[in-house]
């Protein structure tokens, strides 16, 4: 009983600690949540949230009042958004590390379903590096699975840890299933908000492969200095990547001397590349190839 009692307080603490830096993201047409980046005043949430009313967004804050914002910037790709509240000193929460998220470990949502504001549910991490794909055709990449309990207006809100740090933001749920939500990596989130920040949008230069991440072999790990690789599937035709020669089964191991080990990398070292020149480390049958492509600009949602 001491054991669950002591669980019991931690989580109450827990909540108490986290829930000022989660607001409600209101609009004309509905609903959501988010949290404080920033104290003055950015916001991260789900685009979905914020883009069919853009000019009329209102954050309420923990105390239940409402401040007037104004949206910085989504991306399609990732189903993210920035918007910014009139303001400052707000609260903050800190992103986890990635490498600390673990199958099994216990995790705790918060945000306004269905309007009941500071709703608060209990899982686990169900599942991490999940592809899930959209209605529209979008391929959200690097997602975590939970069975904590997420519905509709929970999204935008934060998935924490036991210590108080966001591992993901609550994105979706399958629909007519139960206890299979999903939540965008805090790893993703913080790269993706930061150029919405900056510049308001991600431009993604693209390649024009499908790819997955995958486990590398202990041997081929320990030759290369890293345990996973990005796996080509397959090369569209007339694409950087065509051009390049890439062909489907290329391990990609790096992109301009930064190691790729995720698709969540691909894509981020992507958007980062200031030059149209982009230098791939690439392992085929055996070799690595330093392959040079010139990478195309791109808004529009694609695979890497």
């Amino acid at each position: 009983m001491k054991l669950l009692q002591q669980l019991s307080d931690d989580l109450e603490g827990l909540v108490a600690g986290a829930a000022p830096a989660v607001v409600g993201v209101e609009h004309a047409r509905g609903h959501g949540t988010g949290l404080f980046l920033t104290p003055d005043g950015y916001v991260l949430t789900n685009r979905h949230v914020v883009m069919r009313t853009p000019k009329r967004l209102t954050v309420q804050l923990h105390n239940g009042e409402e401040r007037r914002a104004t949206l910085v910037g989504g991306d399609a790709p990732t189903d993210l958004a920035v918007v910014r509240a009139e303001g400052d000193g707000f609260p903050t929460l800190p992103l986890a590390d990635p490498e600390t998220v673990r199958v099994g470990q216990l995790v705790m949502a918060i945000g306004n379903p269905f309007r009941l504001e500071q709703s608060v549910s209990l899982g686990v991490v169900s599942a991490i590096n999940r592809s899930i794909t959209l209605p529209d055709g979008v391929i959200l990449e690097g997602m975590l699975q939970t069975d904590a309990a997420i519905n509709p207006g929970n999204s935008g809100g934060p998935l924490l840890d036991t210590r108080g740090r966001v591992v993901g933001l609550n994105t979706l749920v399958l629909p007519f299933a139960q206890g299979i939500g999903f939540a965008v990596s805090a790893t993703t989130a913080a790269w993706v908000a930061s150029l919405l920040i900056q510049r308001g949008r991600v431009d993604r230069k693209f390649l024009g492969i499908a790819a997955t991440a995958v486990n590398l072999e202990p041997a081929l790990a320990k030759d290369t200095g890293q345990p996973r690789a990005v796996r080509v599937l397959k090369v569209q035709e007339g694409t950087p990547a065509d051009d390049a020669g890439l062909q489907p089964d290329d391990l990609l191991l790096g992109i301009n001397s930064r190691p790729v080990s995720s698709v969540d990398d691909l894509q981020r070292l992507m958007a980062l590349a200031t030059e149209e020149e982009v230098h791939l480390d690439v392992l085929r049958k055996g070799r690595r190839k330093d392959v040079s492509a010139r990478a195309r600009q791109r808004r529009e949602p694609v695979a890497a």
